[in-house]
């Protein structure tokens, strides 16, 4: 029994430690805005917050989280409000929409310890979630939106 945090609540996992953090996540508790990709680590389509950190969930194993803290994207924000999830719907950034609720996590992670990024920092740091729609502008305009929004929250 692996147990740790998922979205502000206490679970208890019943699996193999070495199951990854994604399949605990998506069949065992249920949640399925983690969404599989590559398997590998490679696409970012699974990215949740471990302990505040955007992390890959297809290569992580469920016992490396025990104890610990995890927030998928149905727990970043109780109302689906977070400031990236609002200029994410602001400009319509996804098109088929599958590899958005890593994206979101990512660009949640990168602003709360990067919050006024160039276009270079939000590159460097999205390059490693994959879209096959193409959106990548809107996916930079967005996070340059949501760090201007979370700057204003912070000052206001």
């Amino acid at each position: 029994m692996i147990k740790f945090e998922l979205n502000g609540k206490e679970v208890s996992v019943d699996a193999d430690p070495d199951t990854p953090l994604l399949w605990a996540i998506r069949d065992e508790v249920g949640l399925t805005g983690t969404k599989f990709g590559c398997g590998i680590g490679a696409c970012g389509a699974c990215t949740v917050h471990i302990d505040g950190t955007a992390t890959r969930s297809c290569i992580t194993y469920l016992s490396d989280v025990e104890g610990g803290k995890v927030t998928t994207i149905e727990g970043l924000d109780e109302d689906g409000n977070h400031p990236v999830q609002e200029a994410w719907r602001d400009l319509r950034v996804p098109q088929c929409g599958y590899c958005q609720s890593g994206q979101i996590m990512q660009a949640a992670s990168f602003l709360k310890d990067t919050p006024n990024p160039s276009d270079e920092d939000i590159d460097a740091v999205m390059t490693g979630n994959l879209c096959r729609c193409m959106t990548y502008s809107r996916i930079r305009q967005a996070v340059r939106n949501a760090a201007t929004a979370m700057g204003a929250s912070d000052n206001g």
